[in-house]
């Protein structure tokens, strides 16, 4: 990004110039990290970017979107540039403890919404996040349904702090308990949920190698990585959850398409589960298992 003195780096031409840079580094948003990034620099909206394309940034901002736009062409996630990710109309905190919060997940926050519809409202609806992260699906379920009382767990204690902290700032900090946890082996009460969703590691060791840059470099691999198969965690959550569901509760879990078939048997195998469906995402992959405590 060299200053030329005939040309005024206006935001627009910013803009322009970031967006066909990172198009070059192989960005799948470069129009989107270019905004995010710069209205971070500006300290503003990213919608206010759009009223002030003549505007000439200072050269204070200058400077902090040079240097963010190099650690981006060099693979930072952007999330962790300006330190948070819009989820489910929510800003949720993020660093290198915790998977930055995908849009794919939100169809897990929507069919655990929608499995809370199923339940008596005049008790309180148990749920459980396991491998809760930065905290986005056990929060924004809990924005958008008054009855549930949330476990969230994560065995990695840097991360629930993320997510105490998301919590604090939402408002919702008092309607969570928060527990460091391998699954639910640490959490004592209760005893039974009516929902439990996870969005557990689903990354082969093969596969790993293979992931983008962005997102092996700077994720942590225990939140990715699940073992030789990619099924290992997922199978523990098959093992382990039917005890601690109440009959007609439900299991939701987040998985890769190319797991798909795999998670399904073993959902089958199981006979403590029935009514089996999976929510396919937005170019119509197999992305949520749902499934029934009978």
């Amino acid at each position: 990004m060299s200053e030329r003195h005939d040309e005024p780096w206006t935001v627009l031409r910013l803009l322009d110039w970031t967006t066909e840079f990172f198009k070059r580094k192989g960005s799948e948003s470069p129009r989107l990290d270019a905004e995010v990034l710069l209205a971070h620099a500006r300290d503003c909206a990213r919608i206010d970017l759009y009223t002030a394309f003549a505007d000439e940034p200072g050269e204070e901002q200058r400077i902090a979107f040079r240097e963010m736009v190099r650690r981006r062409g060099e693979g930072t996630p952007v999330a962790q540039l300006v330190g948070y990710r819009e989820f489910y109309s929510m800003r949720f905190r993020v660093n290198d403890a915790t998977l930055i919060p995908r849009p794919e997940t939100e169809h897990l926050v929507i069919e655990a919404l929608d499995c809370a519809k199923q339940f008596s409202a005049d008790r309180p609806l148990k749920i459980a996040d396991i491998g809760t992260g930065s905290g986005a699906i056990a929060i924004s379920v809990v924005k958008n349904c008054s009855s549930a009382e949330m476990t969230a767990v994560d065995v990695s204690e840097a991360a629930l702090q993320i997510a105490i902290w998301n919590a604090k700032q939402l408002e919702v900090d008092d309607r969570i308990n928060f527990v460091e946890s391998d699954l639910l082996s640490a959490v004592e009460q209760p005893d039974s949920f009516d929902i439990i969703c996870s969005n557990p590691p689903y990354v082969s060791e093969s596969e790993y190698t293979e992931l983008s840059p962005t997102v092996r470099d700077f994720e942590p691999r225990g939140a990715l990585v699940s073992g030789p198969d990619g099924t290992e965690i997922i199978a523990r959550l098959f093992e382990e959850t039917p005890d601690r569901l109440s009959a007609g509760g439900r299991l939701i879990i987040e998985l890769s398409p190319m797991i798909a078939d795999a998670c399904q048997v073993l959902a089958q195998e199981n006979s403590a589960f029935g009514d089996l469906r999976f929510i396919k995402d937005l170019d119509g992959h197999r992305r949520i298992l749902s499934v029934q405590r009978k």
